[in-house]
């Protein structure tokens, strides 16, 4: 009943889309960075536009874009909306 979710890269949602960061794959200073901007492991984002391949996000009543690099490499989980 309490199955894992998949999960699947940022760059791959659609705008709208809300999901929590699941799994960070990158170095340590990509991970503090992050954390600077707000974002880190479980985390709830909304994905508000897409720009090239970098991404548009909404967390905590902030926007932040990131590039492509950084959005690939950010695993996440949705977050089903009943």
């Amino acid at each position: 009943m309490n199955a894992q979710k998949e999960v699947t890269p940022l760059d791959r949602l659609d705008v709208g889309t809300q999901a929590r960061i699941a799994e960070i794959h990158g170095d340590r200073a990509m991970a503090r960075r992050l954390l600077s901007l707000g974002l880190r492991v479980g985390s709830e984002i909304s994905v508000v536009q897409h720009r090239k391949r970098g991404v548009v996000v909404a967390s905590a009543g902030t926007r932040v874009a990131l590039g492509a690099c950084i959005a690939d490499k950010l695993l996440m989980q949705t977050i089903d909306n009943h």
